[in-house]
């Protein structure tokens, strides 16, 4: 049982990917984060010796994640409750995590942060699927901070070199894009390593969805008349991306926790 200052590895894996996760800080030492360099998904790199990023943190509760859960994430969360910043620890830490066989993002795979620490990306302007699906799996298992430039088609790799973002969803020798059959939402769950039952069942809605094999999966079609219907509703690129988070909100919960649920109208006791 965690403390009252703990969560649960199972609660936690819950909350991650849903927009009502905590802010996750990692705070284990250069050494223990050597002996495996990935991430909670979602979770960010701070340094627990060095705490004025405290001050910058703007949060209405943080879960402290360090090798585990001990001393240097129950001090730093009591720092954080010292100025007035909700915070918790994860019981067991990295290591009970890892021990639950959850997915764990490989710190290579996530691009240089820039200055405020955010990641930045570009990709082609009037978004419709995958270059919804994108944003919202880096904002909901990367980097919630996650800043995204939509620009005209012919100047995507121009912006990502004069800016320092990383294109995605674009023709071209390019990490993020469409490999094969595979649309760039599969490549990106397979590359930070996110391949867990929910997302490929919901990376697969996605591919059929994008590349007009409806018949891969039958809530395909549902996804494409939802995103074509957004891209009609806004004219602006980043206001269609806030609305487009909430749908893949919802079909992801949909592949997580509902899909032996049926509708059940007209009732069977009606029926009868």
């Amino acid at each position: 049982m965690p403390s009252p200052q703990e969560i649960s590895v199972e609660k936690l894996a819950r909350l991650v990917g849903t927009p009502n996760c905590p802010v996750l800080i990692d705070v284990r030492t250069e050494e223990d984060f050597a002996l495996d360099p990935r991430l909670i998904p979602g979770s960010v790199r701070r340094d627990h010796r060095e705490l004025g990023w405290i001050d910058d943190l703007a949060a209405d509760a943080t879960i402290l994640i360090c090798q585990k859960g001990k001393k240097i994430s129950h001090g730093v969360a009591a720092w954080l409750r010292n100025r007035n910043v909700p915070a918790d620890v994860l019981e067991g830490g990295v290591e009970a995590w890892r021990m639950s066989g959850l997915p764990l993002v490989p710190v290579s795979t996530v691009p240089r942060r820039d200055a405020q620490g955010r990641t930045v990306w570009v990709t082609r302007a009037r978004p419709k699927i995958d270059r919804i699906a994108c944003p919202w799996l880096i904002r909901r298992f990367i980097d919630p901070g996650a800043v995204f430039l939509f620009v005209p088609a012919p100047e995507v790799e121009a912006v990502a070199a004069e800016f320092d973002a990383m294109p995605f969803d674009i023709e071209g020798d390019v990490q993020w894009s469409h490999k094969g059959e595979l649309c760039t939402f599969d490549v990106m769950v397979e590359a930070f390593g996110l391949t867990s039952e929910p997302l490929l069942r919901l990376a697969t809605i996605v591919r059929a969805a994008d590349t007009a094999r409806l018949d891969l999966a039958p809530e395909a079609a549902g996804l494409l008349a939802a995103s074509l219907g957004l891209s009609r509703m806004y004219s602006d690129d980043l206001e269609q991306l806030e609305a487009g988070l909430l749908l893949y909100d919802a079909f992801y919960r949909w592949c997580r926790d509902a899909t032996g649920e049926t509708h059940n109208w007209p009732s069977a006791k009606r029926q009868a």
